[in-house]
């Protein structure tokens, strides 16, 4: 990813899963998603990691009572009731209707599985929408489709996969290089390939695939 692209807005939402480290939350701000987004409880991981988002947005069940007071005059607190979203979905809603082209989802993760799988869906259900970026851990998820360059650092460890028998993937650039092949969830994926130079191309037609990637060697070789 470049480090600033004009005219693209660009938000960071946290929700409210297993918590990231306040670093990546720092280091995103710093590079251009700067409209920090609290999904309902997210906004409890903000409070303790000392920082004020611009909108806190849900049906606020989550939220604790402290959470809101404390963040009463900092932040807009939105408060929707309906319950046919979640609420990391109401957040994505609210940047999308404000013109935001790109959001980095945090906290998507956690020790329910149900809400892993959904947010992971989330990723799919809005990639026309808007582009969201998963960060869990020590890893970034990217969805991509269509014709792609990557920078990449040689010798990283990067992952690819498909969803059905209709996405197919051609690769260059890898140690183990695909050509025009399915990547179906539970039957088949490139886990833990490698980057062989600075760039790899992607040439994915009829779907998506996800491409993980390792956070730190994104930050370190400034690539996010």
């Amino acid at each position: 990813m470049n480090k600033t692209k004009l005219n693209i807005k660009k938000c960071t939402i946290l929700a409210n899963g297993k918590p990231p480290r306040k670093s990546v939350i720092s280091h995103l701000l710093k590079m251009g998603y700067s409209t920090l987004i609290c999904a309902d409880g997210g906004a409890n991981i903000a409070k303790i990691l000392k920082l004020v988002p611009e909108i806190i947005i849900g049906d606020l069940d989550s939220i604790t009572v402290d959470t809101v007071e404390y963040y009463t005059d900092k932040s807009e607190i939105i408060r929707l009731k309906r319950q046919n979203d979640t609420d990391v979905e109401k957040a994505l809603k609210w940047a999308i209707k404000n013109k935001y082209s790109e959001a980095v989802l945090l906290g998507a993760t956690g020790d329910r599985l149900d809400h892993t799988f959904c947010n992971l869906g989330i990723v799919l259900k809005f990639f026309k929408l808007i582009k969201i970026i998963l960060i869990a851990e020590r890893s970034i998820l990217i969805p991509y489709t269509g014709e792609v360059e990557i920078r990449t650092v040689p010798g990283e460890t990067i992952s690819f996969y498909g969803l059905n028998n209709k996405t197919k993937i051609t690769t260059k650039g890898l140690k183990f290089p695909l050509h025009n092949e399915a990547l179906p969830f539970g039957i088949r994926e490139s886990t833990s390939n490698v980057a062989v130079g600075e760039k790899i191309r992607l040439t994915i037609k009829g779907g998506i695939i996800f491409v993980i990637r390792e956070l730190n060697i994104l930050k370190i070789n400034a690539l996010i």
